[in-house]
């Protein structure tokens, strides 16, 4: 895949995952406007979580990281992709719809596991309900992110990405429509998203079958190569489950304070923004390439794919960064202050994305790095680094919680992406030249980074001017809209005149 390819990749999956962030936001606007934090909504997030939970463990780390590999040097050398698709198919079927069964039995234990403080309040009866309307959407989404996975090894990356914009159009439709026919929004809220999986599924299914990858339910089989594949996915696996025991942490300090889980979750919107637009679509399209060129020996064509995917996503990462500590209050006030949302949760959101953001290029910068490992199928090495991570994560939200109470899970967060990175970075060491970032990345960095900062200060001055206006009923979304275009202005522009970056490259690859 040649560099202009590479970011057209990067662009297209960009552009969906931002609608689907987009589209995210008018999500969680309408539910802190409509329920509030706190309550109901606690309930929704903590419910919710628990099917996300286990699809990051089966699919998006154990498929991510073993089965795009094999599928793509099967698809690649004309070697029976199809039929093992079909096999890694059934077995995550069988697999998924076997959790599911069991989740729906033991629904307050997962519960109580994972929330632990709504223990003996009206919040932990109605998440065991919300629960089991939910944990079904596990089974389509993780067949969705088996058929996601053909398509980005295939080199279709447009529909894999915009699938899950479909979650976010059905639940705002359903909650506007519940608002406006009088009905529980939360209801239809909780229904809704079962059915979007369905949905999901069916779209990535039918373009896999249009690819030429036409799959078809069956029995499970147990072949040399789903011996293989399992082999490689249960350490990812394992690694995705300790990055889920992370979350689980979190939402157990969390749910010791009423209205925590809620605030943590709008925080986790905003950083996450930028971190799926950007992180998301690095690794999506760089897993691959990374997978094709190392079975053909070209490492001077892997080398400068990690540089260009790693400089791609510093270029983006960093100016975020800086505007989520710069300005965090005005982001949320506006974004998400109205109905049931009041001043003292709009606060508390802000502090929490300002941490977020602290981490935000740690989270990114995994991205790049995991690929250098999931590429040659070493998935141990990152599961060892994760467990470690695991373990400074809770000490520090456990740790820290008697002194800064609920966002201690925040700083825990940010502190134990930062360990995986350096952790990530020493070890990806040993594959050599592969792993060292070329010359024209180490000229970028300094140069984004100048950009970045430059940005920031501007920011900081225009966001002082225009704090009247920031508040103010009617126009605080065009002030806040003018303070988000001028800094992207103030960067590119900066960027672009000290080198950081080259619009005209980007203009190309979004037209490859």
């Amino acid at each position: 895949m040649k560099p202009i390819r590479l970011i057209s990749g990067f662009l297209t999956v960009g552009f969906w995952t931002l609608m689907s962030r987009v589209l995210g936001f008018a999500r969680e606007i309408l539910i802190l406007g409509l329920i509030g934090p706190a309550g109901g909504m606690d309930a929704f997030v903590a419910a919710f979580r628990l099917p996300n939970m286990f699809r990051r463990f089966f699919a998006e780390g154990a498929f991510n990281a073993a089965f795009v590999p094999m599928f793509s040097k099967k698809y690649e050398a004309n070697e029976g992709a199809t039929k093992f698709a079909t096999d890694a198919f059934n077995g995550l079927a069988f697999a998924v719809l076997s959790l599911t069964a069991l989740a729906m039995i033991f629904m307050p234990a997962l519960v109580w596991a994972t929330a632990e403080g709504f223990y003996g309040d009206p919040r932990f009866d109605v998440t065991v309900g919300y629960g089991r309307i939910v944990f079904p959407y596990i089974v389509f989404m993780s067949l969705a992110a088996l058929f996601s996975g053909v398509l980005n090894a295939t080199g279709r990356f447009a529909v894999a990405a915009a699938a899950p914009v479909l979650l976010n159009i059905f639940a705002v439709t359903a909650m506007a429509l519940a608002y406006a026919l009088g009905q529980e929004v939360i209801t239809w809220l909780i229904w809704t998203i079962p059915i979007a999986g369905v949905a999901q599924l069916a779209l990535v299914w039918s373009a896999a079958s249009r690819a030429g990858i036409k799959i078809r339910p069956g029995l499970p089989r147990w072949t040399p190569d789903m011996s293989q594949m399992v082999k490689v996915a249960v350490p990812a696996a394992l690694a995705s489950g300790v990055m889920q025991i992370n979350l689980v942490v979190g939402q157990l300090v969390a749910s010791r304070t009423e209205g925590a889980v809620s605030w943590l979750f709008a925080a986790d919107r905003l950083y996450q923004l930028p971190l799926g637009v950007i992180g998301i679509a690095v690794g999506i399209v760089l897993l691959p390439d990374l997978s094709r060129r190392l079975k053909s020996g070209d490492d001077t064509g892997a080398r400068n794919a990690y540089s260009r995917a790693s400089e791609f996503a510093l270029a983006l990462t960093l100016p975020s960064t800086i505007a989520l500590l710069v300005i965090p209050l005005p982001l949320v006030s506006v974004m998400y202050e109205r109905g049931a949302m009041t001043p003292a949760d709009t606060q508390a959101i802000a502090w929490a994305t300002a941490i977020y953001g602290l981490g935000l290029p740690a989270f990114v910068l995994q991205k790049t790095l995991q690929p250098l490992f999931f590429a040659r199928e070493d998935t141990k090495s990152p599961f060892r680094y994760a467990v470690w991570a695991m373990v400074i994560n809770a000490a520090l939200a456990f740790g820290l919680h008697p002194y800064i109470g609920w966002m201690a899970p925040a700083v825990a967060t940010t502190a134990a992406a930062w360990i995986m990175v350096l952790q990530l970075a020493l070890g990806a060491r040993r594959f050599g030249e592969v792993t060292r970032f070329d010359a024209r990345f180490k000229s970028k960095l300094w140069r984004i980074t100048l950009a970045s900062l430059i940005m920031g200060g501007a920011l900081f001055a225009l966001a002082e001017i225009l704090s009247a206006a920031l508040i103010a009923d009617g126009i605080r979304y065009l002030a806040l809209a003018g303070l988000v275009f001028a800094g992207m202005a103030i960067y590119f522009g900066t960027a672009q005149f000290i080198g950081g970056i080259n619009l005209k490259e980007l203009r190309r690859g979004g037209r490859a």
